[in-house]
């Protein structure tokens, strides 16, 4: 953004100059809507303007003949479920490659790792077996998986597809209540 505004960092933006940036969060998910956290960027919600839910969006984008729009998520999202993983690792070589490098990346956290700065007291991985994302059993919910969680069938197909309501950039879900996501395209 600030490439955009012609003062790439370290130089500073003058006071008054700023970059509107357009998030498309819908009336399903108003929560997440939030301001910019630098005076150089002004968040806009143009669905939330019209009133607009996913299903208006989805209608809209169907009219347009766009129907498989997928729901947004970042790639390293730690909410994915096995299905989703796959589907990077099955359809993006590139981008599984850069998940795999970034699970590796985060293991250790770093010194500001928690909201007091404290560092991690075990290891970061993506994937909810904790093991490294390039080994984690993404081919299925395994019966350790079933057994350590205390899970049925039913719990085991919600890991299986991940949260249901996509995140991005500007407005990550942050918890793990809504499952059983089943539309698990990802935006690139």
């Amino acid at each position: 953004m600030r490439e955009l505004l012609g003062h790439p960092y370290p130089s500073r933006i003058p006071k008054g100059v700023f970059v509107e940036q357009w998030v498309g969060i819908s009336t399903d998910e108003f929560h997440r809507a939030k301001d910019a956290d630098v005076q150089y960027m002004r968040n806009r919600h143009p669905l939330l303007d019209l009133g607009w839910s996913r299903a208006d969006c989805v209608r809209y984008l169907t009219s347009l003949g766009l129907a498989e729009t997928p729901k947004s998520s970042c790639l390293g999202c730690p909410f994915h479920g096995n299905a989703q993983w796959r589907h990077i690792r099955d359809t993006s070589p590139s981008e599984w490659a850069d998940v795999v490098e970034f699970d590796a990346a985060i293991r250790r956290g770093n010194a500001r790792a928690n909201a007091s700065g404290n560092r991690l007291l075990g290891e970061a991985f993506l994937h909810r077996s904790r093991v490294p994302l390039s080994e984690a059993p993404i081919d299925h919910v395994t019966a350790a998986e079933k057994a350590a969680l205390q899970i049925g069938a039913e719990e085991a197909e919600e890991l299986e597809n991940g949260v249901e309501d996509g995140c991005s950039p500007w407005a990550c879900r942050g918890d793990a209540d809504a499952m059983g996501q089943t539309d698990f395209g990802l935006a690139t």
